[in-house]
């Protein structure tokens, strides 16, 4: 671990970044995805190796019991043939062991026991792919491979002692931990507000939970691992959070998905691992009862489906400036649709889509709805707001056919719509989900978490390396911002690092660019929180920038991460 990967200070000119303690992210990062990654594997004993015994044994065996044989006394034909059953190799076994470290990896421990000869050794990973050794006698072998998408596979080693004509296979089967993404049509699976998917038309309680059925609901699979949905809470008279996760059989966390004050109704896009039970759980974290809303966007299982692949933020759309779409503010109960496939890097082909979307300058109250390009209007929303406000969410749209998707204006008056795209799903895209229990990063209001103390300044940004040197193959990770005690209006950015962090002693990393994309949206006093799926670029390091021109807060949060390997 290098401290140019590890560590956290805030950067805006050259020789001023504030330095951090270098170990708590990455280190959480590492432990949190070696923990994520080893619950699965298999083990076959060598009491289930299957012998098989090859065409010319009793010639071989003849010969391989030669070599101990007396001059004088020649083996009879009946002998050589019961030499041939019992095998001049009695004891070859194998004993297999498979397990993971990464979304995609497999670590393969072979145990060989066998007599002194010559060994010849493949491995079939059960995806048309196979490595061949060769071993000696009783040995100990370590094998690593990749696959290239997430699924089952079933591991095969086989052992051929050629001398004596036998050969032994052993193997199981092996689950990848990663998950891949298959797009859903935005579907409402709760709304307390009428009952949908709840016992009785109730708000949820203070400090109380809502379940929510995900597994066999609205057409989503059994098996499924984790779920995008889109958490809106509503009817709030008082302050709180929301946290969602898989309830029955783990703790909740300690961290938010979405926070709200009296009065507002706030959305937030949530990716959380599924319960055994295929269930997961909103906790209303305030003192007073409020109304929950969730509709799910997609969903993650181990069957091969969409990998992701992350992008540094790009605007696709912006009604005030007619990019992507018309000019001009978006008609009321309207939508536009705007290509996204084959355009500023992203495919054709792609299944899905992320992307962060902004409403601002409503002259109403309303909702925006993102849906794909050939798909009526769902009945879900994205993001809600109220006159004169400016609101961002992260929304995972499928994708039509022909590269397009749609968004509609939910309200009865127009507004200006901001569409930045931060990644795509497809089939061609290798990096599969591996959720975390969420942990926090960073909270700049606590000398904590590596942060030596002091505000979100206005106009600078936060450095924070995240990614440490055993952590191979990272896409990006699902993060959730916060921003609180602002001071007045301004918008967060989130984008990789054109640089790496610098080594202790030498000189500070060159200033950033300032990004051109929003992840959320603040006014004075204001606490918002957006999810972001981050890319950590060539350097492992995302940098967090304060647009507006006040100081505020940041909280970051860590959920999980998309990894290749």
């Amino acid at each position: 671990m290098t401290a140019a990967l590890v560590a956290a200070g805030l950067g805006i000119i050259p020789g001023t970044a504030q330095a951090a303690d270098p170990v708590p992210v990455a280190a959480g990062v590492a432990e949190a995805i070696a923990k994520a990654a080893t619950s699965e594997g298999f083990h076959s004993p060598a009491d289930r190796t299957i012998r098989t015994t090859l065409p010319g044994a009793a010639a071989a065996n003849g010969k391989a019991n030669a070599k101990t044989a007396a001059p004088q006394s020649a083996p009879s034909t009946q002998a050589a043939v019961a030499a041939a059953d019992a095998g001049a190799n009695p004891a070859l076994a194998v004993d297999v062991s498979g397990t993971s470290y990464t979304a995609h990896g497999i670590e393969l421990t072979t145990l060989i026991t066998s007599a002194d000869f010559a060994l010849g050794v493949v491995i079939d990973w059960g995806d048309g792919k196979t490595d061949t050794v060769t071993a000696q006698g009783t040995t100990e072998l370590h094998h690593s491979h990749t696959y290239d998408k997430s699924g089952e596979y079933q591991v095969k080693v086989t052992v051929t002692d050629t001398a004596n004509a036998v050969q032994a296979t052993n193997g199981g089967a092996f689950l990848t931990p990663g998950s891949d993404f298959t797009p859903h049509t935005p579907t409402r699976l709760l709304d307390t507000r009428d009952g949908t998917g709840a016992p009785a038309a109730a708000k949820v309680p203070g400090q109380g939970s809502a379940r929510v059925k995900i597994a066999g609901n609205a057409a989503v699979p059994a098996g499924v691992t984790a779920v995008a949905l889109n958490v809106t809470v509503t009817e709030t008279v008082d302050s709180g959070y929301v946290t969602a996760w898989p309830g029955a059989g783990y703790d909740r966390p300690g961290t938010s998905n979405l926070n709200y004050t009296a009065g507002r109704s706030v959305p937030n896009l949530v990716i959380v691992p599924v319960g055994e039970d295929g269930y997961v759980e909103l906790y209303n974290g305030g003192p007073q009862p409020v109304d929950l809303i969730a509709d799910v966007t997609g969903y993650f299982t181990r069957a091969s489906a969409g990998g992701y692949t992350s992008m540094t933020p790009a605007r696709f759309v912006d009604t005030r400036e007619g990019l992507g779409a018309p000019g001009g503010k978006l008609a009321a109960r309207s939508a536009f649709t705007t290509r996204i496939g084959g355009l500023q890097g992203v495919p054709q082909g792609i299944t899905a889509v992320a992307l962060n979307v902004t409403v601002t300058e409503p002259q109403g109250p309303g909702h925006l709805t993102a849906f794909s390009g050939n798909g009526p209007v769902p009945t879900a929303s994205n993001l809600n707001f109220v006159p004169g406000q400016t609101v961002a969410n992260a929304v995972i749209v499928p994708v039509a056919a022909d590269g397009t998707i749609k968004v509609f204006n939910g309200s009865w008056m127009p507004s200006h719509v901001v569409v930045d795209v931060v990644g795509y799903y497809s089939k061609d895209s290798k990096a599969a989900f591996l959720p975390f229990t969420p942990f926090r990063t960073l909270d700049t209001r606590e000398e904590a978490y590596g942060w030596p103390g002091g505000r979100f300044r206005a106009r600078e940004y936060i450095t924070q390396g995240f990614t440490p040197e055993a952590a191979t193959g990272v896409e990006a990770y699902v993060l959730n911002t916060t921003v609180t005690e602002t001071g007045g209006t301004g918008y967060l950015s989130v984008a990789p690092s054109p640089n790496p962090l610098p080594a202790e002693g030498t000189p500070a990393a060159p200033t950033a660019p300032r990004p051109g994309s929003s992840t959320l949206n603040w006014t004075a006093g204001e606490t918002v929180p957006n999810l972001v799926q981050a890319s950590d670029g060539d350097h492992g390091v995302i940098t967090f920038w304060n647009q507006g021109y006040q100081d505020a807060d940041l909280v970051l949060d860590v959920f999980g991460v998309y990894q290749s390997k």
